[in-house]
């Protein structure tokens, strides 16, 4: 078991007592209460029990795929030559927008499904592929549908600033204006939205521009997150800590500064390895400098048709270990409570009283067997808000 402390934290002999959805007791079974003696009991066998894993950065709702600017960047095309010669989001765009509700839908499940088949039980889903009002509501509707279709919680993000569209070439700002804003305030009022990210970076939206998307968030009652510092430090991580967003994601190029200001904000990392993989990349996120100045680290998959198309949650924590030298403890708590804390979610993420009882049962002897394997699901029952399920 995983509670928030700076060890694994196991406990041998371990028991659970599970009310209306919730952990009342977490610790041993020779301590377990009095008051829980006459409860039904279910044996788990031995299994290690750990906290549901939770995605907190996904693009799994889109249409279409890449894998011709896959086989583009073994052929030598950058991640920007491809964007700034029409593919990349944009390309996904006219898929999306072409796309039913439905065929998304259908689409995304599968992905959904494979990781929900890993243990994930807590999943956020961007927008971001429609860039224009109708398509990013439809994004939006298509994710709340899939929480409503599976034993999963959704949590959206409204993500209009993720590329300026072809029609609105050399015009981010009128872009803004006219599309991304106006639309945030349709998502709002149809309650589609839970949080906004946006893209700060040269292929995307300059610092003051996602400063504008922020304000009209924090204007709605919305928390905030950024893509920053993924190909160059524009200074994206500063901007979001002071919001004090839910977290910056990428950061390959964070400098010790940005560091510093998500420290002092409380912002979360959420490291991606999945598109350092994909789009090799050999610069590194300052890990060092994130464990110096105390920044909570959560893991994703960033699972997207382009730069990740990654549905395994698990591998995203061998990745992490070998890629970035993250410890297994340190992955596994980056894919339960600090993911949780990404998310703005403080209701899970740990085995411990007063929380969700989403859980998780591994047949593995350690945990550190779930990031050391590659290619290896040891799931054998999950519980979704206490109840166990059979997906």
């Amino acid at each position: 078991m995983i509670p928030d402390s700076g060890s694994y934290g196991l406990i041998e002999g371990g028991a659970l007592a599970i009310k209306d959805g919730m952990i009342s007791y977490c610790g041993t079974a020779d301590s377990l209460p009095s008051d829980f003696a006459d409860w039904t009991v279910t044996d788990l066998g031995g299994g290690l029990v750990t906290p549901a894993l939770i995605d907190c950065h996904t693009h799994v709702v889109f249409g279409g795929d890449r894998a011709r600017e896959f086989e583009m960047r073994l052929e030598g095309a950058s991640y920007e030559e491809i964007a700034r010669a029409g593919g990349g989001i944009n390309s996904t765009v006219q898929a999306t927008r072409k796309a039913s509700e439905e065929d998304l839908l259908k689409s995304a499940l599968l992905r959904v499904d494979t990781l929900i088949g890993e243990g994930v039980s807590t999943l956020e889903i961007k927008s971001g592929y429609g860039l224009e009002i109708e398509s990013e509501l439809k994004i939006l509707r298509v994710a709340r549908r899939i929480a409503a279709d599976r034993d999963i919680t959704v949590r959206t993000s409204f993500l209009g600033a993720h590329a300026i569209p072809a029609s609105y070439k050399g015009e981010a700002g009128k872009y803004l204006d006219e599309v991304c804003l106006p639309a945030l305030e349709a998502a709002h009022a149809e309650g589609l939205v839970d949080a906004v990210d946006g893209f700060c970076e040269g292929i995307a939206f300059s610092p003051d521009e996602i400063a504008k998307v922020f304000d009209k968030a924090k204007a709605l009652g919305l928390s905030v997150k950024l893509h920053a510092e993924q190909l160059s430090n524009l200074g994206g991580a500063a901007l979001a800590a002071s919001y004090k967003a839910l977290s910056a994601d990428h950061l390959e190029h964070l400098d010790e500064a940005g560091v510093m200001a998500m420290a002092k904000a409380g912002t979360v990392a959420v490291l991606l390895p999945g598109a350092f993989y994909t789009l090799r990349e050999t610069q590194m996120p300052p890990i060092e400098f994130m464990r110096k100045h105390g920044v909570a680290i959560a893991l994703a998959t960033d699972c997207n048709p382009g730069t990740s198309p990654l549905t395994s949650l698990l591998l995203t924590l061998n990745m992490a270990a070998t890629l970035f030298r993250l410890t297994p403890h340190e992955a596994l708590a980056g894919a339960t409570r600090n993911a949780a804390k990404a998310l703005g979610l403080a209701d899970r993420g740990m085995l411990a009283e007063g929380l969700r009882a989403d859980l998780n049962v591994w047949a593995v002897n350690h945990p550190a067997e779930l990031v050391y394997r590659i290619g290896f699901n040891p799931l054998s029952q999950r519980y979704f808000g206490g109840i166990p399920c059979t997906q």
